[in-house]
């Protein structure tokens, strides 16, 4: 567990079970982590954990044995005032309710020392939602910048995870048109639109069935699938038109040739619901191009954000209703992007989200550190 900044609160940010897990991968995420969670004003601080261990394909004991042998050395390390871990690739709410199940056992203290609990054990309502709808309401806030809505807007989104099928649910909301979605076999470009029926049938194969989203176009006649092995190039549902894309699969997976397809196609705002999804390759493209850009260190901090939401009601022994969470995820996605304009408009890069989220977060961290004095 990297505890990197509690300058501003309690260190805060996930747990990730992946082969990839190394200790240099944890500082950087960490360091990353916080300057988002600074973004989001709560007071929380920055820090990441994980392990190399892999639970896909492994029983349910198995998982359990591990996350009690992880949390019987990380126990001694976090607290609701001290760190806060929370769930991240490979870590979903299983794997939370092990480790959490543990701490409890271990300390024989009912606290909040996680989030994404689930709702019996003091979870929050709209967390499994919060990425994917923080993500749209924070590029909603660019088209508004414009004078311009999601209304009538094609949409593109990777990934059929929480975070896409979620991004897609707020975009029909808000009158867009989802026309793809993708998992690591393929994707599938639907140009009638990804509408509320469908995307249930996306949620119940993905969450339930486990099944490729292959299955979309074989159910729906309008969709067309073209799987992985015959992409033109790296992340080929970008190939799709567009007017909006929100990346919402795996880091790396937007790279230059996709940006240069976006632009091609006339697409006008980026806004990311992975971590790190667009190479810097890409960023460079839509910057050229005067692609709106959202980097995921502030579109993406609505799952964060309803985080730390989960942290004050369990402080408060209450439990919030779905409206009141929404109300507030959405107040702070205008206020993360209100601080990325105006960092960026004051040091003269105007609609540049990308160096004015770095200088919003970096600034804000700093005086923290700076009023503390000497530690």
């Amino acid at each position: 567990r990297v505890q990197y900044s509690s300058a501003l609160g309690p260190y805060k940010g996930g747990l990730r079970f992946h082969p990839t897990v190394n200790l240099s991968v944890l500082k950087f995420l960490g360091f990353e982590q916080i300057f988002k969670n600074s973004l989001t004003d709560q007071p929380i601080g920055g820090g990441k954990g994980g392990a190399d261990f892999d639970p896909k394909g492994k029983s349910d004991q198995a998982v359990m044995r591990f996350c009690q042998a992880f949390m019987s050395e990380l126990a001694r390390h976090i607290g609701s005032m001290t760190d806060v871990p929370a769930g991240d690739i490979g870590v979903g709410g299983r794997e939370v309710g092990y480790l959490f199940g543990y701490y409890k056992k271990l300390t024989n203290r009912w606290s909040g020392v996680f989030t994404g609990k689930s709702l019996y054990a003091g979870g929050s309502l709209l967390r499994t939602e919060a990425t994917g709808y923080g993500t749209v309401y924070f590029a909603a806030e660019m088209l508004a910048a414009e004078g311009k809505t999601f209304e009538d807007m094609r949409v593109a989104i990777s990934g059929s995870g929480n975070v896409a099928t979620y991004a897609a649910e707020k975009v029909n909301q808000l009158g867009g048109r989802v026309v793809t979605l993708s998992d690591s076999g393929g994707f599938v470009h639907d140009p009638d639109g990804i509408n509320a029926e469908k995307l249930a049938f996306v949620k119940e194969l993905k969450e339930v069935r486990r099944g490729r989203i292959s299955e979309y176009a074989e159910k729906y006649s309008s969709a067309t699938y073209t799987p992985r092995d015959t992409y033109a190039f790296t992340g080929g549902v970008w190939s799709v038109e567009c007017d909006a894309a929100l990346p919402c699969a795996t880091q790396n997976e937007l790279d230059e040739e996709g940006a240069k397809a976006l632009a091609g196609h006339g697409c006008q705002l980026v806004a990311e619901g992975a971590n790190m999804p667009s190479t810097i390759q890409a960023v460079h493209v839509f910057q050229d191009k005067g692609i709106l850009y959202g980097p995921g260190k502030a579109a993406n901090a609505g799952g964060v954000a309803v985080s730390s939401l989960e942290m004050t009601q369990n402080i408060q022994r209450e439990a919030w209703t779905r409206e009141d969470v929404d109300q507030r995820l959405s107040q702070i996605m205008k206020r993360i992007f209100r601080h990325c304009a105006d960092a960026s408009e004051q040091y003269g890069l105007q609609k540049d989200y990308v160096s004015g989220a770095n200088l919003a977060g970096f600034y804000k961290v700093a005086q923290a550190m700076l009023s503390h004095g000497i530690v």
